[in-house]
């Protein structure tokens, strides 16, 4: 800027120069005419004199004139020259200063000389006779005037243009200082010239819009981050190189990689070097999006991955990774649950359908038919309960039965338990006992006396004849708890950790000789669930069992 400015004050400086002196020698040339037009003016008045006092003699005196002296007839006839032969001159009747002086008394005029350089000034006259005087003065055109002031004024112009670029670059820094000065971030924003204010101003609006916009970058800044971070998925963003744009922490443990590794590493291939990250990621950059597996140690991950496009073309990727360890367990569970639960139900069908081919072939003698029938009845009921308990805990998995809440006394509940499995526990010889005090909750009254009965009955099913049950109900530590105590037969140490699993049985033929379903424990563990319960079992093989529910 100090650059165009300085230009610009050269340019107007040199410019105003070139007038100023186009403009003077003007003046000079018509300041000069108008001496000399005065001069031969003067000079025709004296002639014009000299003529009437002394006649024609006169002009025999004014021969040598510088100037030419011609006398004009009215009719234009040329009467005296004196540089010319009168005689052989062409009629000046026509002439403009001629023409003047017979209408006014005098005339003047200005005409190119053949000569180049000069030019002729005439001033003409009517004497008293009717005659025109002309007196005629060569002078120098402006061309040659100029001429002969181009030396002196280069001069002058190369001198005034060194002192203009000279205060010019001084003027212009001195101008541009303020201005340079400004800090167009500064809250106090003020303006160096009247003239800036308009710009001051656009930049204090500017400074304003784009402080709300910074402000609402920061905001939405924070609200990715916060809900990026909040995401249970892993979330990352790659350039073109598949360098780390934007992650979170998510990512980096499902990754197992710390932070510095991730700002450190200029590739997230190098992050992870599986085969189906890699895969994911390069076909993204391909333009695909597409979606991979991903197993690491005994997790599961599922990895999403999508292009950025821009104009067409690929700037980026976009991945998701997605932990599906728990969502595999469950679907092993599942397939697990579906191979149980075929093989329970199948082997009471058998049972039944073989029985039932042999009465229909005759092959039954009649005195066996009530042991064969009450087969078929047990192996009914013992289906009948299993489809009971998997509609149990299918209700409990998918939350599909509307479940009312309400105040429950565990210890009430511990006494009605008990006393609907007495008769159970009178023929097992086993005695079951309730202890403790009240303790209210909050809870689903069916489903908590489901969970105390599985766990009783689970309890008299495997105690010895003569053992013991005992169900307690309390407080302790500010929360209500029930537990279910028995002299029963124990769980070893290598099965507690799964005895919650369904259809899971620690001594199958013992279940099957009892008629457990292997789904009481299972349900047991939902309803717990259902109820933000924490379960915890003590068991030692041949001294028994205690389950203990703390809400």
């Amino acid at each position: 800027m100090t650059g165009k400015i300085f230009k610009g004050m050269i340019s107007v400086a040199v410019t105003v120069m070139l007038l100023c002196a186009i403009f003077l020698i003007g003046i000079l040339c018509n300041y000069f005419n108008s001496l000399v037009f005065a001069e031969i003016q003067n000079e025709a008045y004296f002639i014009a004199s000299g003529i009437t006092s002394a006649g024609d003699a006169y002009l025999d005196d004014i021969a040598e004139s510088e100037n030419r002296i011609t006398i004009i007839e009215p009719d234009g006839t040329v009467y005296y020259d004196s540089e010319g032969d009168a005689e052989t001159m062409e009629n000046h009747g026509s002439r403009e200063e001629v023409l003047e002086a017979l209408e006014s008394g005098e005339g003047q005029s200005t005409r190119q000389s053949d000569t180049i350089g000069t030019e002729t000034l005439y001033y003409a006259s009517r004497m008293e006779d009717g005659r025109i005087l002309r007196v005629a003065a060569k002078v120098d055109s402006v061309w040659v005037l100029v001429l002969g002031v181009v030396h002196p004024m280069v001069v002058v112009l190369i001198c005034t243009a060194i002192l203009a670029a000279v205060l010019s670059s001084r003027i212009s820094k001195r101008i541009l200082r303020p201005v340079n000065e400004i800090d167009p971030g500064s809250a106090e924003l003020r303006e160096p010239y009247e003239e800036l204010a308009p710009l001051i101003q656009k930049i204090r609006t500017q400074n304003a819009h784009i402080q709300k916009q910074m402000q609402e970058l920061k905001r939405r800044q924070t609200e990715f981050r916060i809900i990026t971070e909040n995401m249970s998925e892993g979330f990352l963003i790659l350039d073109r190189k598949t360098e780390i744009l934007s992650y979170n922490s998510a990512a980096l443990r499902l990754l197992d990689v710390t932070e510095e590794d991730a700002r450190k590493s200029r590739s997230v291939l190098a992050v992870n070097r599986s085969e189906s990250f890699r895969t994911a990621v390069e076909l993204a950059l391909d333009g695909k999006h597409n979606q991979q597996p991903m197993a690491s140690g005994e997790m599961c991950y599922h990895i999403v991955a999508n292009p950025v496009l821009h104009s067409g073309l690929v700037t980026g990727v976009i991945i998701i990774i997605l932990d599906v360890t728990e969502k595999e367990k469950r679907e092993q569970l599942r397939r697990e649950f579906t191979s149980n639960v075929s093989h329970e139900l199948k082997t009471p069908l058998t049972t039944i359908y073989g029985i039932a081919d042999m009465i229909c072939g005759g092959m039954v003698k009649p005195e066996d038919l009530s042991g064969f029938s009450e087969t078929i009845r047990s192996e009914s009921q013992r289906m009948i309960a299993l489809i009971d308990d998997i509609i149990k805990i299918s209700r409990l998995d998918e939350g599909t039965e509307k479940m009312e809440q309400c105040e429950t006394d565990l210890f009430a509940l511990a006494h009605n338990v008990a006393q609907r499995l007495s008769y159970a526990a009178q023929k097992a010889g086993v005695t079951i006992s309730v202890t403790g005090e009240s303790a209210v909750i909050n809870g689903v009254p069916a489903v908590l006396e489901e969970m105390l009965y599985n766990l009783t009955d689970n309890a008299i099913k495997y105690t010895h004849e003569n053992g013991r049950v005992t169900l307690t109900a309390g407080q302790e530590n500010g929360r209500c708890f029930v537990t279910v105590e028995d002299t029963g037969i124990g769980i070893p140490l290598d099965a507690q950790e799964r005895v919650f699993e369904r259809f899971y049985r620690v001594d199958k033929s013992h279940s099957r000789k009892i008629g457990g379903t292997g789904l009481g424990l299972s349900i047991v563990k939902h309803g717990a669930a259902l109820h933000g319960a924490v379960l915890s079992l003590e068991s030692t093989v041949g001294s028994g069992t205690k389950i203990k529910v703390v809400f």
